[in-house]
């Protein structure tokens, strides 16, 4: 399931689609970015409350699917534009992280 399959699926907000193609093979749920940025795995959907440039450089390194922000936290214009330039799909919803984990657990099959 791509991150935009998903997003009209649960009803979140698509903030930038990244590469739209990408598919969700994973995920990690954190908002220690130091700890997100050495345990997230390629193409995992990282979920999270940090709403800050910084969530939008560590998708970069981890190379994640797509950054999911939960619990109506929204991304300033500056973090916006970063995620526009570096292909960083961002999904945001006003469910709680937990909720958003057993959406993803639930189409990842885990």
């Amino acid at each position: 399931m791509t991150p935009i399959e998903f997003a009209q699926k649960y009803n979140l907000t698509v903030v930038t689609p990244g590469d739209c193609s990408r598919e969700i093979k994973g995920a990690y749920c954190g908002d220690l970015l130091s700890w997100v940025m050495g345990r997230a795995k390629e193409d995992d959907a990282f979920v999270t409350v940090m709403a800050n440039i910084n969530t939008i450089a560590v998708a970069v390194l981890a190379d994640v699917a797509c950054v999911i922000l939960c619990e109506g936290a929204h991304f300033d214009e500056m973090s916006i534009a970063r995620a526009q330039q570096q292909e960083v799909c961002i999904l945001e919803t006003d469910a709680p992280s937990f909720t958003v984990a057993l959406w993803l657990g639930r189409e990842l099959g885990l």
